[in-house]
């Protein structure tokens, strides 16, 4: 008769003598657990009457685990996802109240750790032993896929549905840095568009354009003619769609348009997540005119504005989500910026309008001391649409560069030639004309 396999350490890792094979009955709580998989024994040690035999077999899965196999994928993390789940386990009482509750969650933690790491894992047996033996576990126990989960170390805020705190926690690999690196986008004006690169771009983009798509996140911006005979827009509709993740969030829609600025998702609700964990929530700083939406699970910020009858929009977002898109996802204005032929040249002169560059100058002065790309945007919108709230529209943009952008270092540009969006600066004709005479009178 063709002997049954049973699953062993791999070669290399002995026992001790005091464990052998002995059938183990099942036990109340875990009937018949991991045994339905085609394994009739368990190991007999000593305390295995303390914890039964899925705690054992568990523990062989992390011991076996823990060899050369394991070593060939150092970034399949199997191990510590099988032994999270037994310190979470192992105090349990069958027969107390809430252990059915209690175990769910840690089932739930077990399977959500499994799916984090199943790339790496790929061809494992030990990881696909795990996935098959959870998926029965939830089936025997009535475990529903959704629900809360559990939290091996609550105090290291080891939760999956925080970008930030999952991050900081786990081991960098070769290279990797242990904090995350965010990027910036912003948009604003006639419109004015600064990428996550930090380059900035004046652009037409009239109608429906793609700011962000990616696996996690999608922005898309409506555009319209701000005045009649010039190439410039402005946003007057914003759709923002925050993709389901895991036990996360579900798909949320936020859509806004000029003169309706909700504080609510599509569906009425204000936050996504179970429970109370809040992992999605858009907050209102101001009614109608300032909404901030949080998405802890992706580690993402936006705000979004309106200023006079046009809207604005600021992103902080993780780089490694941001990156992560199909090449048919590579329309991206906060990616790669503006098409060339729908970027506008600043310099190229304006219409007739109910400001002069100086009286222009001088109202931005008003709200910026530094002459950088943001003032010269102010002026450049002024000449454009005689509109005075785009004013208020470039000195916001600033404030959220100074709210989400993370590095200091970098929120101020100043112009510099070429089609980049930038309106011509004074200072720098100005001393242009002085080293102009200065060599003259050489």
């Amino acid at each position: 008769m063709k002997k049954r396999k049973r699953l062993c350490p791999a070669p290399g890792v002995l026992l001790p003598e005091r464990c052998r094979p002995a059938a183990v009955p099942p036990s109340p709580a875990l009937r018949p657990g991991w045994m339905g998989m085609g394994r009739r024994a368990a190991l007999s040690c000593p305390g295995a009457d303390r914890r039964g035999p899925l705690h054992l077999l568990l523990l062989l899965l992390a011991l076996w685990g823990d060899t050369g196999y394991s070593q060939q994928q150092t970034q399949c993390r199997i191990q510590k996802c099988t032994t999270d789940f037994v310190s979470l386990t192992s105090h349990l009482n069958s027969g107390s109240d809430g252990f059915d509750s209690e175990f769910c969650k840690a089932l739930r933690a077990y399977d959500g750790c499994t799916q984090r790491t199943s790339k790496a894992c790929r061809g494992n047996l030990v990881y696909h032993s795990a996935v098959l033996g959870i998926s029965d576990l939830m089936t025997q126990r009535n475990c529903s896929k959704d629900g809360p989960t559990s939290s091996t170390n609550p105090e290291l805020s080891n939760d999956h549905c925080n970008f930030h705190s999952k991050v900081t926690a786990r081991e960098p690999g070769p290279g990797e840095k242990p904090q995350p690196n965010y990027l910036f986008c912003g948009l604003f004006g006639d419109p004015h568009l600064r990428t996550f690169k930090d380059h900035f771009q004046t652009c037409k983009v009239e109608g429906a354009w793609p700011l962000i798509d990616n696996n996690y996140l999608s922005v898309q911006v409506t555009n319209v003619p701000v005045v009649p005979g010039s190439s410039a827009t402005a946003t007057n509709k914003i759709t923002i769609i925050f993709k389901s993740y895991q036990d996360c969030t579900e798909q949320k829609v936020y859509q806004a348009v000029t003169d309706d600025l909700p504080a609510a998702f599509v569906d009425g609700t204000t936050s996504g997540g179970n429970g109370d964990s809040k992992t999605l929530q858009i907050i209102e700083k101001s009614s109608g005119k300032h909404v901030e939406m949080h998405a802890r699970y992706i580690g993402t910020t936006v705000i979004v504005r309106q200023l006079g009858n046009y809207l604005t929009l600021a992103i902080r977002m993780p780089e490694e989500l941001a990156m992560a898109y199909e090449e048919s996802q590579d329309l991206q204005l906060c990616m790669n910026g503006c098409p060339t032929s729908e970027r506008i040249d600043e310099s190229s002169g304006h219409l007739r309008s109910a400001y002069t560059l100086e009286s222009a100058i001088a109202k931005c002065l008003e709200k910026f001391q530094v002459r950088h790309i943001y003032f010269h945007s102010c002026v450049f919108d002024l000449l454009t649409t005689s509109d005075a709230n785009f004013t208020a529209a470039a000195h916001s943009a600033w404030e959220d560069v100074k709210a989400l952008h993370p590095k200091k270092e970098l929120w101020i540009i100043f112009p510099t030639n070429g089609n980049t969006g930038k309106t011509p600066a004074l200072p720098a004709i100005m001393l242009g004309l002085v080293c102009l005479v200065f060599v003259a009178l050489l």
